[in-house]
């Protein structure tokens, strides 16, 4: 398959994921508050590309939920010339990808990371993951999340599953803390076997984090909670901000 094809599909399921994502997370606020759409360019003197950050806040289910679509494409600076895969010999790199990122009003529900990419630079490869983070211990949905993800990924590869937690309960680690954000996920990088398979893979990826955020809601968003049950969300919340800061390769 040609690489430009290549492209255009991955750019074009990464918006087609993010217009799903939306519209699921609007029906669930029952359609009472929306997202409000930025669209943002690269750099604003070149043609290097952009792409569309979504946001919708204050709703009766989510704090804060971001969206962001991407496809960006240049060179990379001297400084990284060679140390990206692929730009020993040319730095020009495209890149397209989808990142979300949801904050829940009740505490019994946990915060949601996912992320899909595609770079190429003399070649192509997928990337991202899902996690999440709840700030209140239930075993019971840990146990199920797990399982939700490991059928998923069983349907490609019986390895994909303790390979990729593997690497997410790795990354996703405040080792100043000794502590795990929260109770991870999967995390893949450099996926370039077969690109067809890994396409389908990442394509599951984005649909079973779009189940498992849906049914967690609808079994945990009734669940009343207290005063101290949000201080102890917002104790976790900066927790998150932490990881960002110090240990995100974003």
């Amino acid at each position: 398959m040609k690489t430009n094809l290549k492209k255009e599909l991955t750019k074009q399921w990464f918006k087609n994921l993010q217009e799903i994502i939306c519209s699921n997370v609007e029906e669930l606020e029952k359609n009472k508050i929306f997202f409000k759409a930025k669209k943002w360019s690269r750099n604003t003197n070149k043609n290097d590309g952009g792409g569309e950050f979504r946001l919708l806040e204050n709703g009766k289910i989510f704090d804060k939920v971001g969206v962001n679509f991407s496809e960006v494409y240049g060179k990379f600076s001297n400084d990284l010339k060679g140390k990206i895969p692929g730009t020993e010999k040319n730095s020009n790199f495209w890149a397209s990808g989808i990142s979300i990122v949801m904050h829940m009003k009740n505490p019994h529900v946990p915060a949601m990371h996912f992320n899909t990419r595609y770079i190429h630079t003399s070649f192509g490869w997928f990337g991202g993951g899902m996690d999440i983070t709840p700030c209140i211990e239930d075993k019971n949905l840990e146990k199920w999340y797990h399982k939700e993800i490991k059928l998923s990924c069983d349907k490609h590869n019986k390895k994909y599953y303790k390979k990729y937690k593997k690497e997410c309960d790795e990354y996703f680690y405040l080792s100043h803390r000794k502590e795990a954000r929260g109770i991870g996920g999967i995390f893949f990088d450099y996926k370039k076997e077969n690109w067809e398979k890994d396409f389908n893979f990442v394509r599951d990826v984005g649909i079973t984090f779009k189940k498992i955020f849906s049914e967690i809601i609808n079994k945990k968003n009734n669940k009343s909670w207290t005063k101290k049950e949000k201080e102890i969300q917002y104790l976790k919340r900066g927790r998150y901000v932490e990881f960002n800061l110090l240990y995100d390769r974003g």
